[in-house]
C-alpha cells in the first residue's frame, strides 16, 4: 500500500513536480546572490538613526529607507522629480549600484508559484506541495522498510542502478523536501482561505505630535536604540509638514517617531501569528536565512533525477512483474509466488502463469514477499525461486519466511517449489529447499515434489510443466528459454600473468570492444563497437568454444575505465579458464555482461572493508579504483607467495599513495608466516569491531572455502556487539560473491 501511494502519484505529477523544483532551486539563489552584494555590517556597530543620517547626507531626497531580508539597505529617493531606488552601503550611506528586482527571477517565481497560470496555476502549485509532502513520507516509510528500520536509516545501502541512485538521494534530500513541502502547503492553504492569514495593519495615527522643528534624523534618540539588524522598513514624513511622522517597522513590531522630538509614539509589538507566519515564509523561500535557501535548493535539484530514477524503477518493475489477466487473490484458485534477485526467475513465472490462464485456471502471480495470511479459494500454490549468495533468500523473498509463521492455508491447498540456480555451487538451490521443508512443517501437501533448475534450463523447465500438467490433468506447454544478452565482441589487449611458481597461474585479462567486421572503404577505419554499460563486481559470461554454457566472472573495472577487466586463475581441467589463459593480445572472445546489483561497496564516509583471496581480488581492486572520494576503505587479501602471486601489487601500492585505500593487510599462505586472509582478520579483531560499531559494510569475495572461514572469524568479533553476520547481511552490511 506504501508503495501504490508513492509510486503514483509521482508518476502522474512528474512534469509538475520536476517544473517546480527546477524553479525552486534557481530561486533558492536569490537570498545568497543579495547577501553576496550587500554590505552587511556586524550586529551593534550601526543603528538606524546612523544609517538615516549617511543615506540622507547621500540622497537628500530620501522617501523611504528598506533592509531587505538577506540584509540589503535600500534607499527609495526622489530626485529632480524623478524617483529613483539604489543599494547603499550603510557603512558610509553612498549608493553601491541601482537597485531594480530581477525580471528574470520575477518570471521564475510566477512558474513556481503558479505556473503561469494566475490563480489556477496556484492551485495546481499548492497541490503539488501536498503532493510532495506525501512522497516524503511515504518514501520515509518505504527507506525504513527497506534498510530494516528507523536506526539503520543512516546505513550504508546495498545494489545499485536505479534503485540505489533514488534511495541514496532521498535518504540526502528528503528532510529538506519535507520542509519545503510543508511549508509550501501550509502558505498555499493560507492562499485559498483554508487556513487563517494574518494581516498585520499597525497602528492608528498617533494624535499627539509635537509638531515642532524637525530634528536631524541622525539625532532622533527612538532610531539609534534601534539596531540596523532589527530594521525592517523606515518611512520619512512628508517634507514641510512639522505633524508629519517617520513610520518605523521593524522584526519585533511596528510604530510612529516624532520628528521634532524623536519620541517613539503608538509602537504595536507583532503578534505571534504573525512571527509564525513569517517564519514559514523565510523557511520556504530562504528569505533572511540564505545559507538554508542553498541547502534547500540542493535538495529540490534531486527531484529531477529522483523523478526519473522512480519512473524507471515503475517501468522494470511493471515490465517484470506485471502479468495479463492477473486475478486478485479473492478470485485465484491457483497461486504463483516468486522469488527474484535479478528477474530472471519472473521469466519462468510469467509463462506458467500464461500456460495455466490458457488451462482455464485463474491464476494470481505475486512475489513471495507479497504472501498473504490466506487464500480463500485457492487449491494450487507454485513458489518459483532463485537463491541468492550462500543459499540465502533472493530480494523478493526476504519477508516470505516472516509472513508464513501467520499464513492460514485451506486443507485442500497443495504446492510444488521450483528451485533456480546453478549446481557447480555446493549449496545448490538451498532457499528453494527450505521454503519446501517449511511449507511442508506448516502442514501442507505436496502436488510434487521439489525440482531444481540448472543454469535456467528450458528443457528441465519443460519437463517440469510435462509432469505438473499430468497432475492437474491439463496439459502445460512451457516453452521459455532465458537468452542471455547479445554478446559482444571483445579483443584481449594487455593481460599481466602470475602465480606460476606456487602453481597457482592467475592472470589479469583486459579487454576492449574488438572493431566491426564487414566491408569499408580503404580509407576509412573500422568502426569500434562500444562496451555495455558495467560497474566493477558486476559478471563477464564467457562463451567457451564448442557451445558450451557461459561461465562467468566478476568484473575488476567500470565501463568509465575503458577497458572490460577479469582476473582469471587457471583451474585444473577448466575449460573456460584453460580457454581464457590461452589468449594472447589480439585474440578476440565473445562475452556478455551480466549486473551484479548485490555486490557493491556502499557510498557515504563509513568504512568499506573488503575481504579476499586469490582471484577475488579483482573486483575489490575494481571497488577501491572508483574510490576517488577518499572514502574510509580496507583490504584485507590472501595469496599464496609474495613473490610469484601478489596480484594487482603496484596498482594497490599507487591507491595507498592517493589515498584511495585508506589500509592494506595481506596474508601469504607459502611464506615464513604462513597466514591466511582469516588470520589477518582475527588479529586486527579490534579494528574491524570498531569499523562495524560505526556502521562499517564488509564485502567478501573469493573462493567458498575461504568465505566459510571469514565467516567464522567475523562472528567470533561481533559476539561482543551482540550482533551477526545475518543481521549484517540483512541490513545489507554483509556482501558475498563467493564461487
Amino acid at each position: 500500500m506504501v508503495r501504490q501511494l508513492h509510486g503514483l502519484p509521482g508518476l502522474v505529477a512528474a512534469v509538475f513536480l520536476i517544473t517546480t523544483a527546477i524553479t525552486a532551486a534557481v530561486l533558492a539563489l536569490a537570498p545568497a546572490m543579495d547577501r553576496a552584494a550587500a554590505v552587511i555590517p556586524p550586529a551593534g556597530e550601526v543603528n538606524v538613526a546612523e544609517l538615516a543620517g549617511r543615506v540622507v547626507a547621500h540622497y537628500p531626497g530620501t522617501e523611504q529607507i528598506e533592509r531587505g531580508s538577506s540584509g540589503g539597505v535600500i534607499v527609495y529617493y526622489s530626485r529632480d522629480g524623478q524617483p529613483g531606488a539604489d543599494l547603499v552601503n550603510p557603512l558610509t550611506g553612498e549608493g553601491i549600484a541601482p537597485y531594480e528586482p530581477s525580471a528574470f527571477f520575477t518570471w521564475i517565481k510566477d512558474l513556481h508559484r503558479a505556473f503561469l497560470l494566475d490563480d489556477t496555476g496556484r492551485a495546481m502549485a499548492g497541490m503539488m506541495a501536498a503532493l510532495m509532502v506525501l512522497l516524503c513520507i511515504t518514501g520515509i516509510l518505504m527507506l525504513a522498510r527497506r534498510t530494516g528500520g528507523w536506526a539503520a536509516l543512516l546505513r550504508p545501502f546495498a545494489g545499485s542502478g536505479n534503485k540505489r541512485v533514488h534511495s541514496e538521494l532521498a535518504r540526502f534530500a528528503v528532510l529538506g523536501l519535507l520542509l519545503s513541502a510543508l511549508t509550501g502547503s501550509y502558505m498555499s492553504a493560507q492562499r485559498f482561505g483554508l487556513l487563517p492569514e494574518t494581516f498585520e495593519t499597525g497602528p492608528a495615527f498617533p494624535a499627539e505630535v509635537s509638531g515642532g522643528q524637525p530634528a536631524p534624523v541622525a539625532n532622533l534618540s527612538a532610531l539609534s536604540e534601534v539596531d540596523l539588524s532589527e530594521l525592517r522598513e523606515l518611512v520619512f514624513p512628508y517634507p514641510d509638514d512639522p505633524r508629519d511622522v517617520y513610520s518605523l517597522t521593524t522584526s519585533s513590531g511596528s510604530g510612529f517617531v516624532d520628528q521634532a522630538t524623536g519620541e517613539l509614539l503608538k509602537y504595536q509589538p507583532r503578534s505571534e501569528s504573525s512571527v509564525f507566519q513569517q517564519w514559514v515564509v523565510s523557511l520556504h523561500t530562504g528569505e533572511g536565512l540564505w545559507w538554508l535557501g542553498l541547502i534547500l535548493g540542493a535538495a529540490a535539484l534531486t527531484v529531477p533525477v529522483l523523478s526519473v530514477t522512480g519512473i524507471g524503477i515503475w517501468w522494470r518493475r511493471r515490465s517484470s512483474e506485471h502479468l495479463p489477466d492477473n486475478v486478485t487473490v479473492s478470485q485465484a484458485d491457483t497461486i504463483i509466488l516468486v522469488g527474484s534477485e535479478g528477474n530472471a526467475t519472473w521469466g519462468f513465472a510469467r509463462e506458467l502463469h500464461a500456460s495455466l490462464n490458457k488451462a482455464g485456471f485463474r491464476v494470481h502471480c505475486s512475489e513471495m514477499n507479497a504472501l498473504t495470511g490466506h487464500y480463500p479459494q485457492a487449491s494450487m500454490l507454485f513458489v518459483l525461486t532463485s537463491t541468492y549468495g550462500d543459499g540465502d533468500a533472493p530480494t523478493s523473498a526476504r519477508r516470505f519466511m516472516a509472513r508464513l509463521g501467520d499464513f492460514r492455508a485451506r486443507e485442500t491447498l497443495k504446492y510444488a517449489v521450483l528451485g533456480f540456480g546453478d549446481s557447480q555451487f555446493p549449496n545448490f538451490c538451498q532457499f528453494a529447499l527450505d521454503v519446501d521443508a517449511a511449507l511442508a512443517r506448516k502442514g501442507l501437501t505436496r502436488l510434487h515434489g521439489i525440482e531444481l533448475i540448472n543454469r535456467c534450463s528450458a528443457s528441465q523447465f519443460s519437463q517440469w510443466g510435462d509432469t505438473i500438467g499430468e497432475l492437474i490433468g491439463a496439459p502445460l506447454s512451457l516453452t521459455y528459454d532465458p537468452l542471455p544478452p547479445p554478446p559482444v565482441k571483445l579483443e584481449l589487449v594487455e593481460r599481466a600473468d602470475y602465480g606460476l611458481a606456487v602453481q597457482a597461474p592467475t592472470s589479469i585479462l583486459r579487454f576492449k570492444a574488438a572493431e566491426q567486421g564487414g566491408r569499408r572503404l580503404k580509407f576509412l577505419p573500422r568502426a569500434p563497437q562500444t562496451l555495455p554499460s558495467f560497474e566493477a563486481g558486476d559478471l563477464l559470461g564467457v562463451m567457451p568454444p564448442h557451445g558450451q554454457a557461459a561461465r562467468f566472472y566478476s568484473l575488476a573495472s567500470s565501463v568509465t575505465d575503458g577497458v572490460l577487466e577479469i582476473c582469471v586463475r587457471k583451474q585444473p581441467g577448466g575449460l573456460c579458464s584453460g580457454y581464457l589463459h590461452q589468449l594472447r593480445p589480439g585474440d578476440h572472445i565473445d562475452g556478455f555482461v551480466r549486473p551484479n546489483p548485490g555486490f557493491r561497496p556502499a557510498t557515504g564516509n563509513t568504512p568499506v572493508i573488503l575481504i579476499g583471496a586469490g582471484a577475488g581480488i579483482g573486483p575489490l581492486t575494481g571497488f577501491i579504483r572508483k574510490n576517488t572520494g577518499r572514502h574510509p576503505m580496507y583490504l584485507y587479501w590472501g595469496g599464496r607467495s609474495s613473490q610469484s602471486d601478489f596480484l594487482y601489487q603496484p596498482e594497490l601500492g599507487r591507491y595507498l599513495e592517493d589515498q584511495r585505500l585508506t589500509g592494506l593487510n595481506t596474508a601469504f599462505s607459502r611464506s615464513d608466516e604462513c597466514a591466511y586472509v582469516q588470520d589477518k582478520l582475527r588479529q586486527d579483531q579490534v579494528a574491524v569491531r570498531q569499523m562495524v560499531e560505526k556502521g562499517a559494510q564488509i564485502l567478501v569475495c573469493g573462493g567458498r572455502g575461504m568465505a566459510v572461514a571469514v565467516k567464522q572469524v567475523i562472528e567470533d568479533i561481533l559476539e561482543p556487539l551482540r550482533t551477526d553476520v545475518e543481521t549484517l547481511r540483512a541490513e545489507g552490511r554483509y556482501l558475498e560473491d563467493v564461487y
